[in-house]
């Protein structure tokens, strides 16, 4: 009896879930798992002195997790599924708290928390949460003045924003500011707002690098070398164009790009040069596209979606899943200054992938047929 019942919902489940959508991150996540090997080998047996399948068998963990736990979020009954998005944005977000106090610092950065046997980056479950809870605000009727909307999600992400900028972490700051923007778009606000919006936040954080210097002056620094190269070190993004130069559209074999060696953290920040480099520019296209397209089945499913509340999620989660692609690729090809930014499912590293995994399973939740 139990046996047919969960066969019964199983048969649902497939039945209703956007399969279209989940194929499409299935393949990133193997895409992600098959170049993790091409570009951490030689990192783990030549420079660190590891089995060359350390890095790879790590991945393999990951992503595992990270796909069982994209396929729980998506089968959860969905309100059941809204009433974990307040409790688990909480508790992310004292995580995220702790990353200042406690955290643990790398290149002069603290991001990251150290747990005895792993270590995680409060920020990467926080931005799917940040998208859901924004998303909630700006739909609710209850508050009948839309400037409140607009004002109450302005300030969850000025409340985040404060911790990642003490990290310092520009880029997801800059990250979350661009999908909020996408997310009071869409939920209505006229043009001539978002342009005062913009201006806000580019004064205060033209204010925040005036007052403290010594603490954000390294964002000017980034413009500065990005707009002239002669001005700083510019030896990574340098590098990584190179290896996408070199690549050309067919690439220059796996195992056969030297990015990995040259770079350090290629296999995170700079994977879509590495791909590039191995396995050709056409590689890379085709990779765009699976995200193109993602986000092509999302806004058209969104089309036809009559609660506010998860249009506005999925119009929101699909664009902090398209920025944050672009600018990785951005920052691959010189088009952007450095960022530390991730490649979404293919960059190496558990929160990067387990964050997408949750900003997954919301989408193939929030995407499946709600007819039975």
């Amino acid at each position: 009896m139990q046996k047919n019942i969960f066969k019964i919902r199983f048969l649902n489940y497939w039945r209703n879930i956007d399969k279209n959508i989940l194929i499409c991150f299935l393949i990133l996540f193997f895409l992600g798992l098959f170049f993790s090997f091409s570009s951490t080998s030689s990192l783990a047996g030549e420079r660190l002195n590891k089995d060359y399948y350390f890095f790879f068998t790590k991945h393999f963990i990951f992503m595992t997790f990270s796909v069982l736990i994209m396929i729980i979020i998506s089968y959860i009954e969905l309100d059941i599924l809204k009433k974990t998005i307040f409790p688990l944005f909480v508790i992310f977000i004292f995580l995220l708290v702790l990353v200042p106090i406690i955290g643990v610092e790398v290149k002069g950065a603290k991001r990251w928390l150290s747990f005895y046997l792993f270590r995680i980056q409060p920020i990467e479950f926080v931005k799917p949460l940040f998208v859901l809870m924004a998303s909630l605000i700006l739909s609710k009727k209850k508050i009948k003045s839309q400037n409140l909307t607009f004002f109450f999600s302005f300030l969850l992400l000025f409340l985040i924003s404060i911790f990642l900028i003490t990290q310092p972490d520009f880029g997801q700051t800059f990250l979350l500011s661009v999908t909020w923007l996408a997310l009071v778009f869409v939920s209505g606000i006229n043009l001539v707002s978002i342009f005062f919006l913009i201006l806000i936040i580019l004064s205060t954080l033209s204010v925040l690098i005036y007052i403290l210097p010594s603490k954000f002056g390294y964002i000017i620094n980034r413009i500065s070398t990005f707009l002239d190269p002669t001005k700083g070190d510019n030896f990574q993004t340098d590098k990584a164009l190179d290896a996408i130069k070199l690549g050309g559209l067919k690439g220059q074999g796996m195992g056969e790009g030297v990015l990995k060696e040259r770079v350090p953290e290629a296999h995170t920040d700079y994977i879509i040069a590495v791909i590039t480099e191995e396995f050709g520019s056409i590689t890379s296209i085709m990779i765009v596209l699976i995200f193109l397209y993602i986000v092509f089945r999302v806004v058209k499913i969104c089309l036809k979606e009559n609660d506010d509340e998860i249009k506005i999620s999925l119009c929101g989660l699909s664009s902090i899943l398209i920025f944050q692609m672009f600018i990785h690729i951005g920052v691959n090809t010189s088009l952007l200054p450095t960022t530390g930014m991730t490649l979404p499912f293919l960059s190496y590293g558990g929160s990067s992938l387990i964050g997408s995994a949750i900003l997954a399973g919301f989408i193939l939740n929030y995407t499946k047929n709600r007819v039975d």
